[in-house]
């Protein structure tokens, strides 16, 4: 059992078999970015103490043929993924992850616009007047989060208790979230095949589920109205 004698002994030696990832550290500006930290730093701390509510959004998105993971196999063995005969649209979710509290999603096939942007947002603001406390997003400087239409929102929501706090540009490692993508993808949902998108969104929200139960939050789907989905 060769393969499982190199994994347990990779282990012992704290070493794991793990998937590389990009890097945009090239792209930064080190200036901005350590500034950036030091106040997402005290926001933290602000969350950590009662203070506020800190919650991390990001979307990501999903293919009905997930690429395949990488695994141990004995010599000889290939294990094989057969492809359905469409490969589907792209399904996208946007989440909000307050660790160790929460995570609010919602799905939507093809790309998110600034319509479900701005519904999960209404949804967060009227949540903060609710609670009473005041809330501020993390997020990156995607279009959508700062387009002409949202930024108008901007004071209405601030009213409320909602704020933004943006990501310096190519600091996606500053965002929890893109953790739980992750392993959302990898853990949850590698090496899978969904014969179509309401396969695929089921798988999704079971994977959401299942991190929530590792992770000790509970998890909520927000749906999209019909005519606002774009």
């Amino acid at each position: 059992m060769e393969s499982r004698q190199v994994k347990t002994g990779t282990q012992k030696k704290g070493v794991i078999w793990k998937r590389a990832r990009k890097s945009h550290k090239g792209k930064q500006d080190p200036v901005i970015r350590e500034k950036k930290q030091a106040d997402l730093d005290m926001l933290e701390l602000a969350a950590a103490a009662g203070e506020i509510d800190l919650k991390y959004l990001d979307e990501s998105g999903f293919c009905a043929w997930s690429e395949p993971g990488y695994t141990y196999y004995q010599r000889g063995e290939q294990k094989h993924l057969e492809q359905t005969k469409r490969r589907g649209r792209r399904l996208s979710i946007i989440g909000f992850f307050q660790p160790l509290i929460s995570f609010i999603y919602g799905l939507v096939i093809g790309g998110v616009g600034r319509k479900s942007y701005i519904q999960m947002m209404e949804y967060e603001a009227l949540d903060t007047q609710k609670v009473g406390r005041i809330r501020v997003i993390v997020q990156d400087n995607g279009p959508i989060h700062r387009c002409q239409q949202v930024q108008q929102l901007w004071s209405k929501w601030e009213q409320m208790g909602l704020y933004m706090f943006f990501l310096s540009a190519y600091c996606s490692q500053m965002n929890p979230i893109e953790l739980e993508w992750q392993h959302l993808k990898k853990d949850e949902l590698c090496g899978q095949i969904f014969d179509d998108e309401l396969d695929l969104a089921y798988a999704v929200m079971d994977g959401v589920k299942a991190r929530g139960e590792k992770g000790n939050y509970s998890t909520q789907r927000i749906k999209f109205d019909s005519n606002r989905s774009g």
